[in-house]
């Protein structure tokens, strides 16, 4: 233990450094730049950012990613509270109560309860990270496909809760979820499915430019068809109560529970390989409205749904790490790039890195420990920044958000395919809207439904067909336990709904 104490003070030492510290400090700053732009991300913008660390060390290169990727899962939080626009995907859940929030007039307590929230979550997660990553990482490795069949199953029972006053209309979202997550080619066998003979349908549909459609473009359809844009309104209502636009001790220590709750969510779905931060997101959001005293909130304008939204996926950050450090299995998609990163540096990823790159390691522990100030730091001066969004005119923001839609969906792929695709998903959300079906359970349902194909799939192979393999394995059976309960518990619920 002291030997592991000496080594973290060497590594914050080593963070310290001015190269190390201002890399990872203008990482943060250009990833929270770049997660409020719609459609770009941390993952595209740690792509670019490669070529410019190639002459850099290796330790400075990564703190410089690491900022980047820190900065961005944050960054989605801003645009989703103010204009109704998740900068990333996993931001989409921010929407459900970040932008209700700010229409109340309570644009600064969202704001801050989401840099609270992201910054809990990603020290919890950084924490979880350094003490505990090797154990962790052994368990995670017991996670095969049927195991991972059973705790998404268990995820897929949200979207009953998620599903607002009306169960069926839920459900109908669902099901249009799992359809449009059909389209394309079958990870397994390769054959086109549901493509009508469409070649760019053979990729199927993209999750970026369909969450800035479904929530960006939705909303400046609605905005259009007010009288608020050609009045020239105010973008969202000020409030001259003070504590409206701050995060009061009341407020913290009503939402400090769900900090811990989703954040230890969220660094349990990281380190799972191939789930992800809007899994978690919406996995959190979840357990939070079913756990909380005051449900009828949640969607509304709840801060305690808001707070399980960030600093759930904000902890899948150090979560994802986890199995990319330990096991050179990437969490996701930006880690997976980071990997590449450290591959190109001459860093080799693996069970022996902590005896080959043991130095290293402990200096990217230094690194991160060191970054929650600068995410702290530097979210507080977004927010004074971006809360003046809230005083401009509909007509002069309306347009310019549309505008980033177009350039975040064409950023994907760098195909007019995906802003067609986006103007498709736009049309959608507003025809759902107007019929108050809810879009989370499409979202969560598109989000889940390859990994739970897959996983079962790949789950019945080993079993040759046999789908007893689900419950004579233990940690399934005891995820297939609890989806079974969660959705006993919503039937009850509705049946009460009923007898009232």
């Amino acid at each position: 233990m002291l030997a592991w104490l000496l080594d973290l003070g060497a590594g914050i030492g080593n963070a310290m450094e001015l190269s190390i510290f201002a890399a990872a400090f203008l990482g943060v700053i250009v990833g929270v730049v770049i997660g409020v732009i719609p459609g770009l991300g941390p993952a595209v913008a740690i792509s670019l950012s490669i070529p410019l660390t190639y002459t850099l060390g290796p330790a400075t290169a990564i703190a410089f990613m690491l900022g980047i990727y820190k900065g961005g899962t944050y960054g989605g939080s801003i645009s989703a509270i103010l204009i109704n626009t998740p900068g990333t995907p996993a931001a989409a859940a921010t929407v459900l109560d970040g932008y209700p929030m700010a229409k109340q007039g309570k644009a600064g307590k969202a704001l801050g309860i989401a840099l609270y929230a992201s910054v809990f979550g990603d020290a919890f997660s950084i924490l979880i990270l350094c003490v505990l990553a090797e154990p962790i990482a052994r368990a995670a490795l017991r996670f095969g496909p049927t195991e991972l069949f059973s705790l998404l199953l268990f995820a897929l029972t949200i979207v009953a809760s998620l599903s607002g006053k009306n169960l069926i209309k839920g459900l109908i979202a669902a099901a249009l979820g799992l359809a449009v997550c059909m389209v394309g080619m079958d990870a397994m066998t390769g054959i086109p499915r549901l493509t009508f003979g469409i070649l760019a349908l053979d990729d199927g549909f993209s999750i970026v430019p369909m969450v800035i459609g479904m929530f960006a473009v939705t909303e400046v359809i609605n905005q259009a068809e007010s009288r608020s844009v050609s009045a020239g309104g105010a973008l969202l209502p000020t409030s001259d109560n003070p504590d409206d636009n701050r995060v009061s001790w009341k407020d913290f220590k009503r939402c400090l529970p769900i900090f811990a709750q989703s954040s230890l969510v969220g660094v349990g779905i990281g380190a799972l390989p191939g789930t992800g931060s809007t899994t978690a997101a919406y996995l959190s959001y979840g357990m939070a409205q079913k756990r909380s005293k005051h449900p009828e909130e949640f969607g509304k304008g709840s801060i305690e749904g808001l707070a399980a939204a960030e600093s759930g996926n904000n902890a899948v950050c150090g979560g994802a790490l986890i199995p990319m450090l330990t096991l050179g299995i990437p969490g996701d998609v930006v880690t997976a790039i980071l990997m590449s990163a450290l591959i190109v540096h001459g860093v080799h990823i693996g069970p022996m890195i902590f005896n080959e790159h043991r130095v290293f390691v402990f200096t990217l522990f230094g690194m991160l420990i060191v970054s929650i100030l600068m995410l702290y730091l530097v979210g507080l001066v977004a927010i004074r920044g971006c809360r003046k969004l809230a005083t401009m005119p509909h007509s002069l923001v309306m347009p310019i958000v549309l505008l980033l839609c177009v350039v975040g969906s064409y950023a994907v792929s760098y195909s007019m395919t995906d802003v067609w695709m986006m103007l498709g998903f736009g049309v959608l959300g507003y025809a759902m809207n107007k019929l108050e079906i809810p879009l989370p359970p499409f979202i969560i349902a598109f989000v889940l439904g390859p990994m739970l194909e897959q996983s079962l799939r790949r789950a019945l192979i080993l079993s040759r067909g046999d789908y007893s393999i689900f419950v004579t394995h233990p940690i399934s059976l005891g995820f297939l336990a609890l989806a079974v309960f969660s959705v006993w518990g919503i039937v009850r619920g509705a049946r009460k709904k009923l007898g009232d």
